[in-house]
């Protein structure tokens, strides 16, 4: 048995946002933000949108794609678990987003449930779906999403940090279908890895009302929730986590950077990544960034970068492709996929 990619999907915001458009009291520039980060637009939703939005529209593309013979309905009928990514969920821990999914798309076969593990949460969640189809004779098909509304949670008065963020979503069909995944024919995810580093929990976290630092009845609340971050701790830990995690990727699969078609890293900020890249010696057109549109979408980085490869035709079958995560917890991991 392996499981395989069927269908891809991405949604993002109409409104695009340049950082020349930035508020101006945020005293930056465009060439500041592209020198330091690589990103040169975010798209931002309107307060009428949640992040179930995002995730049900990217699922429908990729439910589109993995079915073109049959209406979303019954599409989504044949749907066996949700797996959804997010760090902001449409609601404070319960429900999961991903029940707002199921129940939107008429997803009724399906059980639904959220990951947070932050912005390595789309390789978790692949992960994650996939032991839960091969656990169960009775399951074919996952929907696996990451899903963010990430600009509703930046800071908007600290230029350090709003500056990254974007919001999206993106979303996979997983099957578990009769090829091999064993030898030299072995196709779909064929190994995946995954670390955390609690000790660096709040390098990046959201401040406020969590158990830990609930909001008080009569309290007075300054801010919002918002995302803290620690730039340069996040910046070291980043680098290294994406070199030890293509390594290991390798070690895994007894393959070398020969051998792999692309890597797709998580979009936090474009100098991490060539950072990394240099290091390992992973040569420019084998690393995809997106980052210069998207900004970071944290979850749903990945699978929007996915999704636009194989759109675009990219992608071939036989591919050995790579994907790799880090962020909030903090965590980090990768993905190995024969296409």
């Amino acid at each position: 048995m392996a499981i395989e990619i069927i269908g891809t999907g991405r949604a993002v915001p109409a409104r695009r946002v340049s950082n020349d458009e930035l508020p101006s009291h945020l005293d930056t520039s465009d060439e500041w933000i592209r020198s330091h980060t690589g990103i040169g637009f975010r798209h931002i939703a309107d307060e009428d949108i949640a992040c179930s939005n995002l995730a049900i529209e990217a699922s429908r593309e990729a439910l589109a794609m993995a079915e073109p013979g049959l209406s979303l309905e019954q599409a989504a009928m044949t749907i066996d678990m949700i797996v959804l990514a997010t760090a902001t969920g449409d609601y404070f821990g319960c429900p999961s987003t991903a029940c707002i999914v199921q129940d939107k798309i008429g997803a009724k076969n399906a059980g639904a449930m959220d990951i947070a593990a932050g912005c390595t949460g789309f390789i978790y969640a692949l992960e994650t779906a996939a032991g839960l189809l091969m656990c169960n004779p009775s399951r074919k098909r996952a929907l696996v999403i990451g899903s963010e509304i990430l600009t509703r949670f930046a800071d908007w008065n600290d230029r350090a940090s709003c500056v990254l963020f974007g919001d999206g979503a993106g979303a996979v069909i997983l099957e578990k279908t009769s090829h091999s995944n064993n030898g030299a024919e072995k196709r779909g995810l064929l190994s995946t890895s995954l670390s955390a580093d609690g000790s660096g929990a709040e390098h990046i976290y959201f401040k406020g009302g969590g158990s830990c630092d609930p909001f008080k009845e009569g309290q007075t609340i300054e801010k919002t929730i918002c995302i803290q971050l620690n730039g340069q701790a996040v910046y070291y830990f980043a680098v290294k986590a994406i070199t030890d995690t293509v390594q290991k990727l390798m070690d895994m699969e007894n393959v070398t950077l020969d051998d792999v078609a692309i890597v797709i890293p998580h979009q936090a900020n474009a100098r991490i990544i060539q950072a990394a890249a240099k290091r390992l010696k992973i040569p420019d057109d084998k690393i995809y960034l997106n980052i210069e549109e998207y900004a970071n979408t944290s979850a749903a980085s990945i699978p929007i970068a996915l999704d636009e490869l194989n759109r675009a035709g990219k992608l071939k079958k036989g591919d050995l492709v790579f994907l790799v995560g880090f962020g909030g917890g903090l965590t980090f991991g990768g993905n190995i996929i024969r296409w």
